[in-house]
């Protein structure tokens, strides 16, 4: 009788065997393919020897390593040489930085085999090491980076894209995305299923979101101001609630003023969002005009008043010769000549003490020149019980 093959059995009894997910990397480094067949042997004797092999297998990476990084600082050096900008010559020290600990890991993963520990010891170690690696790679990017926006951002070019006030918000793009392909990277490197913890991280983020609305809301409001640019670092500007000073530093969450009494506020974005701001260093210029109207006695020469203050705003040294000042009549007041005078001062902070010397100066030389600043005044007409008018009594 012919034996027929048993079939496996299948029945509940029998254990299923769970196939193992496959790596989404190949971490395996077997480097005695590669070698000449004069080294195989030396590589076969020290295998036998583990500690030794690592020792020499560090070093040889940290030797290989220095001469690819010198040959790659060289070549780019060269090609950074034929271009005006400097910045390529900044980036290159921190590009090539991990050059060497590239080298001398991957080394040191092709002479870990020699230990023969366990699949799990081993597996565990490989990722230990390469996650090593992704942290010199990815502390070299964020220097590299930050250093490039920070040079970006420093020329003096208006219609650029990375401006000063701009900076802040490429920072944080930049590392946010940076972060995000350093975490994937990590999450793949170790098996990890990103689907579970991106739904977990929803979770968090509304509840994080509540928690956190006011912060929430700071960084919103100064992407808003970063993107819409209403002022910038260096201008004087002035909120609707009274306060006003120089931009010192302009934030994500808050942006900071210092004020003439040399003391340093610190407003929230959502309010400087939702602020009236009038920004006196705005415009095409940074000057600023001052305005300073007065009135003078009905029977002055409007002549002589005008050459009189042009004459003083001429001579004080805070008055700017371009734009050259000038005086206006307004009007005829009721009690006087009104007139304006209008200057340019170099900065808005200069604003209170400009006006401080016109003033005076203008009234030493009323004075001279004999020129009345009146006051206001009223005549009043009485009528007596006989119905004639009494003396009329002067109201000041």
């Amino acid at each position: 009788m012919q034996n027929l093959p048993t079939e496996p059995d299948t029945s509940e009894g029998a254990p299923e065997e769970v196939p193992v997910p496959e790596d989404f990397f190949n971490l395996e480094i077997d480097v005695q393919p590669f070698l000449p067949d004069l080294i195989v042997p030396v590589w076969n004797f020290l295998q036998d020897f583990p500690i030794l092999l690592v020792v020499l297998m560090f070093g040889f990476g940290y030797f290989i390593g220095k001469g690819l990084q010198w040959l790659l600082r060289t070549a780019l050096s060269k090609a950074a040489a034929k271009t005006k900008s400097d910045l390529d010559d900044k980036l290159i020290p921190y590009l090539t930085e991990p050059v060497v600990q590239t080298t001398v890991i991957l080394a040191l993963v092709a002479a870990e085999k020699a230990f023969g520990f366990g699949e799990t010891v081993d597996w565990f170690l490989v990722r230990m090491l390469f996650t090593l690696l992704l942290f010199f790679w990815g502390r070299a990017w964020f220097k590299a980076t930050t250093l490039a926006i920070t040079a970006l951002s420093s020329r003096e070019n208006e219609r650029e894209l990375f401006q000063p006030r701009t900076r802040p918000l490429f920072e944080m793009v930049v590392k946010v995305v940076l972060f995000s392909v350093l975490l994937w990277f990590f999450m793949a490197l170790w098996n990890i299923d990103g689907t579970a913890w991106l739904a977990s991280a929803g979770v968090v983020g509304i509840a994080v979101g509540f928690a956190a609305r006011d912060t929430l809301a700071n960084l919103i409001s100064g992407v808003s101001i970063i993107a819409d640019a209403p002022y910038k670092l260096g201008d004087y500007i002035v909120l609707d609630t009274g306060e006003r000073g120089v931009v010192t530093e302009l934030g994500m969450r808050s942006t900071r003023l210092v004020t003439r009494d040399d003391v340093e506020i610190s407003i929230p974005n959502a309010v400087m969002g939702n602020a009236k701001i009038t920004n006196e260093s705005g415009g095409p210029a940074i000057e600023h005009r001052i305005r300073l109207p007065i009135g003078v006695a009905y029977g002055t020469l409007p002549a002589k008043v005008i050459d009189v203050l042009e004459q003083v705003a001429r001579e004080n040294p805070l008055i700017l010769d371009n734009p050259a000042p000038r005086v206006r009549m307004r009007a005829f007041g009721e009690s006087s000549l009104d007139f304006e005078l209008m200057g340019w001062i170099k900065y808005p902070e200069q604003r209170g003490l400009a006006r401080h010397k016109l003033l005076i100066e203008i009234d030493n030389r009323f004075r001279e020149e004999h020129i009345q600043i009146p006051f206001p005044q009223r005549d009043v007409h009485l009528s007596g019980s006989d119905g004639k008018p009494e003396e009329p009594l002067a109201e000041t």
